[in-house]
């Protein structure tokens, strides 16, 4: 399990522990200047996050986000840059670009994705992976409200300086899920170093809540760790119901 563990973190969209280069949010316009490796942060022109404006969305005959997603085991890391909930085992999601498998799922606050301009609390990322090493995200949108009780555990275990610990029960994503899968689609790019690109994302459009309570537990140990919104550069964003 360890080893599982270890590789989901190596292909983490929210930090890739291997990079040499030591960085962080209070420095993000110069992420691309740290290290050759992190040259696509500055010079890449399909970066992530983006502001989605709604008015300029365009209308497509997506196929629908498909979750074949079953409870794993799994560990809940601080990684210096996030929480990440690495997961064994987690089953499958379907988009348009096709079946990937759920690695691990992170958070960003405040959410790095703009829906017209404004941001949510925050975001959870749930990255996925094939078999030729492409990644997709699926990207839930979270506001404050009523307590999330299927991130009730996470939220309890989640270590405030580096490290990891289990999670006590097994984890089923399809919980932390809204019930109307519509979503935004658009090519993008990890949203930290190395920023690497040709990454499938789908933000979903139903938000769901979290209490103000766990919102501001994760803000205790990260108060800011989102990237701010890149330029589309004639990207298209396409909506599908």
């Amino acid at each position: 399990m360890k080893k599982i563990f270890l590789i989901a973190s190596m292909i983490s969209i929210s930090s890739f522990a291997g990079a040499a280069a030591h960085w962080d949010y209070s420095e993000v316009a110069k992420w691309g200047d740290l290290a050759e490796d992190f040259k696509t942060c500055k010079i890449g022109q399909n970066q992530s996050p983006i502001d989605i404006k709604t008015s300029s969305v365009e209308k497509a005959s997506l196929s629908p986000i498909k979750t074949s997603y079953n409870a794993a085991s799994g560990e809940v890391v601080n990684n210096g840059h996030t929480i990440q909930i690495n997961l064994k085992d987690a089953g499958t999601a379907s988009v348009p670009s096709g079946s990937f498998s759920l690695v691990q799922f992170h958070f960003h606050t405040p959410s790095e994705e703009k829906i017209n301009g404004a941001n949510y609390a925050m975001v959870a990322h749930l990255v996925h992976k094939n078999d030729a090493g492409n990644l997709a995200v699926i990207a839930v949108l979270l506001k404050e409200g009523k307590e999330n009780a299927a991130l009730k555990d996470v939220f309890a275990n989640m270590p405030e300086t580096e490290g990891s610990k289990a999670l006590p029960a097994a984890f089923d994503v399809t919980k932390i899920l809204p019930a109307n899968l519509g979503y935004y689609a658009f090519t993008g790019s990890l949203t930290t170093p190395p920023c690497s690109e040709s990454v499938a994302w789908q933000v979903l459009k139903t938000p769901v809540e979290l209490s103000k309570g766990q919102i501001a537990s994760f803000q205790k140990i990260f108060k800011m760790n989102a990237r701010s919104v890149q330029p589309l550069n004639g990207r298209k964003v396409q909506e599908a119901n």
